[in-house]
C-alpha cells in the first residue's frame, strides 16, 4: 500500500488512530452527560439532549479539544473525570510493533494530536508510548487544531519536513483534508476508530484496518532526517 522508500517522516494521530477511540467516545457520550445531570438535577437523557448540540457546534474548533474550556462552560473538572474511566485508555493492536518497525527503519515518528496537553499526558502515562516518538505536538501549542491549515505551517516551522516525504495517518477526515490541502503527499484514514463501532466509510483517502496493513520491513531509509530542502 505504501511506497516506504519515499517517506522519511512520519505523523501519527493519537486518539482513534493509535489509541482506541472507545474511551473519548465513552467520556463523551455517557459520563460527562452523567455528571451534568447529577449537578443540575435532570435525567441523563435531558443532559445529552442539551449537550450533543453544544459538543458539534464546537467541533472542528480550538474550544472542541480544550479541557479548560469544557470545565468552564460546564462546571465540572474534565482532566479529573478522565481519571474516572482511565481503565478504558488502550492502545489499538499492532500499534507498538508498528512502532517498532519504524523505529527499525530509520523513520522520523511525530506524534501530532489536537489533545489537550492534560489529556494528552493522562494518555501518555497510561500506554507509555511517549519514548517512541522523535517528537510529540499538540495542537495546543500553536492555538490551532490540524483542521486549520496554519496548523501545518507551524508544525513545518518547527519540525522542518518535505511534505512529499510525509506520512500522516489520521482518523479524522477534515484532518485529512487540511493536510492534504496543505500538501502532504501520503495520506492514511483509519476504518475502525473505536473498536466497538462500526467501519466507517472514507472512500476519498485510503485506509487501514489496522497498522498491520502497512507494516514497513526491514531497512528502507532514505535521505536521513526527511528535511524539507526548501525549508
Amino acid at each position: 500500500m505504501l511506497a516506504w522508500s519515499e517517506i522519511e517522516n512520519v505523523l501519527l494521530d493519537m486518539d482513534g488512530t493509535l489509541l482506541d477511540l472507545h474511551f473519548d467516545n465513552e467520556f463523551w457520550r455517557e459520563l460527562v452527560p452523567a455528571r451534568y445531570a447529577q449537578l443540575h438535577g435532570m435525567s441523563v437523557e435531558e443532559a445529552k439532549a442539551h449537550l450533543y448540540p453544544v459538543f458539534r457546534a464546537a467541533e472542528g474548533t480550538m474550544n472542541w479539544y480544550c479541557l479548560d474550556y469544557w470545565s468552564e462552560q460546564l462546571q465540572l473538572d474534565i482532566a479529573l473525570l478522565k481519571r474516572e474511566i482511565e481503565h478504558l485508555i488502550a492502545v489499538h493492536p499492532h500499534t507498538v510493533d508498528f512502532l517498532d518497525a519504524l523505529r527499525a527503519a530509520g523513520k522520523r515518528v511525530l506524534l501530532v494530536t489536537n489533545a489537550h496537553p492534560k489529556s494528552l499526558a493522562l494518555k501518555m502515562e497510561r500506554t507509555r508510548l511517549e519514548g517512541h516518538f522523535d517528537v510529540v505536538v499538540s495542537a495546543h501549542h500553536y492555538g490551532r487544531p490540524k483542521e486549520d491549515r496554519r496548523f501545518w505551517q507551524g508544525l513545518r516551522g518547527d519540525h522542518r519536513f518535505d511534505p512529499e516525504q510525509t506520512l500522516l495517518v489520521d482518523d479524522s477526515l477534515p484532518v485529512l483534508r487540511s493536510a492534504r490541502a496543505y500538501g502532504i503527499a501520503h495520506l492514511l484514514a483509519v476504518l475502525r476508530p473505536d473498536s466497538r463501532g462500526p467501519v466507517r466509510d472514507v472512500a476519498e483517502f485510503r485506509a487501514i484496518e489496522s497498522f498491520a496493513d502497512i507494516m514497513p520491513t526491514g531497512p528502507v531509509t532514505g535521505r536521513p532526517g526527511g528535511v524539507d530542502p526548501s525549508a
